[in-house]
This record gives structure tokens, C-alpha cells and sequence, in this order.
């Protein structure tokens, strides 16, 4: 009886057991995979999704945040989850991340004089020092470049 229990014996489950497990599963799930997809399934197109709206209109008017060029909402969102986390949410280079990455504050006239629209653009897409690139429409590029103007200290 020793040498059974060490020679793996007498623990676990058996394997018939463990075979006719592993068979039940296989079959509730090509069991599942039999049957059609529902006639009331219709298949999702563009025009389906709340941001893919066809718009014939000019171009978004400048917010009091800097949106211009982009859909506002977008660029809202990019820049809290992308850019607020070092550039802190006005800019300054003060945000969780800025001090460790040495984020620029983006506020002081010296930064603002310094680049231009096509320089921030640049190192929005393709990334610079630290800094990663992000894929980004290019009307969003555009309303972060327009709120990074916004941030200029008076």
C-alpha cells in the first residue's frame, strides 16, 4: 500500500473520471455552437455607433478649453487619459506622472513662444524625449494642440 501512495497512486481524481469531465464540456460546448444566429440579429454598421454621426456641417467652433478641431468630447477624453497624467489638467506639468517624467509646463510664455502648432502636433503623434506617441485622429491632434494654446499664462 506504501508504494502505491508513492508511486502516485491514490490521490487525485481518476483518470476515467477526469476523461468523462473533460468529455461532458467538450459537448455542451459544440452543443451551443449548433444553432443559428437569431433572425432578429442584424449585422452592425458604421452608422450603428453614437460616434460615427455623419456631420455636413462646418467644422467645431473654438471652446473656452481649446477643442477647436476636434469633436470636443474627444478631445476631452484624450486629454485626461493621455496627456493630463504628466502635463497635470491645466498644463502645468504637474500632473501623477509630470515630476518623474519632467513633464513641460506648458503654461509659461517661454514654452508657448517656443513651439509652434506643427511642433506640438509632431510630438503628439509621434511622440518626443519621454514622451509616447499616440494614435490619434488628426481633428483630435488638432483640439489638443488648440487647448495647449489655451493654457498660456496672461
Amino acid at each position: 500500500m506504501v508504494l502505491a501512495q508513492v508511486r502516485g497512486k491514490g490521490r487525485g481524481l481518476p483518470r476515467s473520471r477526469l476523461f468523462f469531465g473533460f468529455s461532458l464540456l467538450a459537448t455542451a460546448c459544440l452543443a451551443a455552437c449548433d444553432r443559428p444566429p437569431s433572425v432578429e440579429l442584424k449585422e452592425w454598421t458604421p452608422a450603428d455607433h453614437d460616434g460615427e454621426k455623419k456631420t455636413g456641417g462646418p467644422a467645431a467652433k473654438q471652446g473656452e478649453k481649446g477643442d477647436a478641431g476636434g469633436t470636443p468630447a474627444l478631445v476631452e477624453i484624450a486629454w485626461r487619459n493621455q496627456c493630463a497624467t504628466c502635463h497635470g489638467p491645466a498644463g502645468k506639468g504637474d500632473g501623477p506622472q509630470g515630476p518623474m517624467f519632467k513633464a513641460a509646463d506648458l503654461s509659461t510664455p517661454a514654452v508657448q513662444d517656443k513651439l509652434k502648432d506643427e511642433d506640438i502636433a509632431a510630438a503628439i503623434t509621434n511622440g518626443k524625449g519621454r514622451m509616447p506617441k499616440f494614435d490619434l485622429p488628426p481633428d483630435v491632434v488638432q483640439g489638443l494642440v488648440t487647448r495647449v494654446r489655451s493654457f498660456r499664462a496672461n
